[in-house]
């Protein structure tokens, strides 16, 4: 389980983007993450990979504090954080990066199962360099790869769909179920795609840098889609996936 108390954390100039958070993600299951742009969103999710440390407030891993650890050492405990712009590695092929992520050498069985449940053929891709070469859409596909590859304890992704195709988008949500199904693994998924959230287990608002609504999807998402249609409404506003 992760747990957040009282945490706070502001932009250099000042302004206060998380004010007095508090969270507990179950350590299974896919926690969605929305709300208004600039609400605090993203960065709630670097805060908990270690990217950026909050000013004053704790995080623990399974009952280990882990406040003050960086994103190394976070991920060297089964944290792992996909960003909105996947990184890209020239000299690396796909082979390379999934058998790092793995800790190991994959034989071809294991590396066209991986691409597969991604939507790639590993002929066409285990030679390529995870590099410019490689769409939008295709890199945020090796990405979700890797991921499946390391197991990570809790991955988080900032905006999964951003810059990727209608194609992709379907094979993210495959991916997604994948590791949902999963009982020793738990997602936590930055979104305004109706899409991700229907397949949510529990939904999280943030919003003015406070948690402004949080608990099952059942429970939530009908507020936000009955919310998303009012102008005059503080829920988010939501992008459909047209599929």
């Amino acid at each position: 389980m992760l747990e957040l108390k009282n945490i706070y954390w502001s932009t250099p100039e000042g302004r206060r983007v998380l004010d007095d958070v508090s969270l507990s993600i179950m350590g299974r299951g896919l926690t969605v993450i929305t709300g208004p742009n600039g609400g605090g969103k993203t960065t709630l999710a670097r805060i908990i990979a270690g990217i950026e440390k909050p000013e004053s407030g704790r995080i623990a891993l399974d009952g280990e504090d882990i406040t003050d650890l960086g994103i190394t050492e976070r991920a060297k405990r089964g944290i792992s954080y996909a960003f909105q712009q996947p990184v890209r590695f020239k000299g690396i092929t796909v082979r390379d990066l999934l058998e790092i992520a793995a800790g190991d050498k994959l034989g071809e069985k294991e590396l066209c199962a991986l691409l597969s449940k991604v939507g790639l053929c590993a002929r066409d891709y285990e030679d390529r360099e995870v590099n410019a070469s490689l769409s939008g859409g295709e890199i945020k596909r090796v990405e979700i790869a890797s991921v499946l590859a390391r197991k990570a304890k809790l991955t988080i992704f900032d905006e999964p769909e951003a810059g990727i195709d209608l194609w992709s988008f379907s094979g993210l949500i495959d991916a997604f179920q994948e590791i949902k199904k999963d009982r020793d693994r738990a997602e936590i998924i930055i979104s305004h795609q109706e899409r991700i959230l229907s397949v949510a287990d529990r939904i999280v608002v943030v919003e003015d840098g406070h948690i402004a609504e949080e608990g099952e999807r059942s429970e939530v998402l009908p507020h936000i889609l009955s919310a998303s249609g009012c102008p005059s409404c503080p829920a988010p506003t939501l992008r459909r996936a047209g599929i």
